[in-house]
């Protein structure tokens, strides 16, 4: 331990950014020094990593036409360049990648100098920046038991862990779920990603103001909206008489899980971790643009274990949506069954279960022992 150094390489979003940021903490508590290499997107998230070296480089994506395409691969030249002559001068001993394209620099140039690597991937589906460093990396560390697109090759070389949340969220996998029966309010926090989508706020207050007078009485709504989204959301929230809390972004997200009934949002992979690390009922509404369907075989994976409802984006109407929460009023100890089936497939150990494969690799190849 002592003087060896981890360098973590992501960038781009929140969901390559937490599970980061997890890892950075669990190998700091055991005294490794730990460097973040992002690109400038990334850079906005370093308040997560606290105090540490953070490294801007640049990377690229393939963009549109020909044009597109070069400057995507300017870009990541320039990256991996920045990239050589950092690696060579820190000389860590591990080199973490977390997806995306902003990780390839930091990983390829480690490979390239004999530095082992890990790969974590967030979501079901393996990412092409992954899938592209995959063969030259020790393990690929997987949040799901299960991952298609991955070689059949690099399958031997998995290894599941889950996906890493940040501490106050794994703190909370001993939270009691809170108690909800035909006598008490229902708490619904609704979340549309990190910029709240507007899908949300068309649909969830419209269907919430058709309940009936009893039911609107006990609901206490918390909302992330977009700007453009919060003076039509709340005009309908209090037409219908719903006790509504509504804002752009909550800070601290942790203390709004420990009151939370039932989720409506998004299935990121890092929201998916960290409603079944607090062990929540969800309404999952899958993003419907990606071409895999990631955000749709993350949610599965909790509903196929009873322990979420996964609804289409077309499929998110104020009828459904109504029935839904209709059935719950009606049916109170749904939630509770619902909450310990999420948890179950919950890991709020992971960002621990990474640290140690992360130390083992290191270990093995620092004793020379590594096969």
């Amino acid at each position: 331990m002592g003087n060896q150094l981890v360098m973590i390489s992501a960038g781009g979003t929140g969901g390559h950014m937490t599970p980061a940021a997890a890892l950075c903490h669990d190998l700091i508590a055991r005294g490794y020094r730990v460097e973040l290499l992002t690109d400038p997107r990334g850079a906005k998230y370093q308040s997560m990593f606290g105090e540490i070296p953070v490294h801007i480089v640049k990377s690229g994506t393939a963009g549109r036409g020909l044009k597109g395409k070069l400057m995507g691969a300017l870009n990541l030249g320039l990256g991996v360049a920045y990239a050589w002559k950092l690696v060579k001068k820190a000389r860590p001993s591990m080199v973490v990648g977390f997806g995306g394209y902003p990780s390839v620099p930091g990983v390829f140039v480690a490979q390239r100098q004999n530095i082992p690597t890990i790969l974590h991937e967030q979501n079901a589906i393996i990412g092409k920046a992954n899938a592209f460093l995959a063969p030259r990396a020790e393990r690929i560390a997987l949040s799901l038991p299960f991952m298609t697109g991955i070689e059949k090759e690099d399958q031997l070389r998995t290894v599941i862990v889950g996906n890493p949340v940040r501490p106050e969220i794994s703190a909370l996998t001993d939270h009691v779920y809170p108690e909800f029966s035909d006598k008490t309010d229902l708490n619904i926090l609704v979340m549309g990603g990190s910029l709240g989508a507007t899908v949300f706020s068309q649909v969830v207050p419209q269907a919430l103001a058709q309940l009936p007078e009893e039911y609107r009485k006990r609901l206490n709504i918390v909302q992330q909206c977009r700007e453009s989204d919060l003076d039509d959301a709340r005009k309908a929230y209090d037409a219908a008489g719903i006790r509504a809390e509504l804002a752009t972004f909550f800070d601290d997200v942790a203390a709004l899980y420990k009151n939370t009934h039932l989720f409506i949002g998004r299935s990121g992979a890092s929201t998916v971790a960290e409603i079944s690390a607090a062990g929540i009922p969800a309404i999952f509404v899958p993003y419907p643009h990606h071409k895999d369907q990631q955000q749709k075989k993350n949610a599965d994976y909790i509903a196929d274990e009873d322990g979420a409802w996964v609804m289409t984006e077309s499929g998110f109407t104020q009828e459904a949506l109504l029935t839904r929460i209709e059935t719950i009023f009606q049916n109170p100890d749904i939630l509770p069954k619902t909450a310990a089936n999420a948890r179950s497939t919950g890991r709020p150990n992971a960002a621990h279960k990474l640290g140690n494969l992360v130390i083992a690799i290191m270990d093995d190849f620092s004793s020379n022992n590594y096969i």
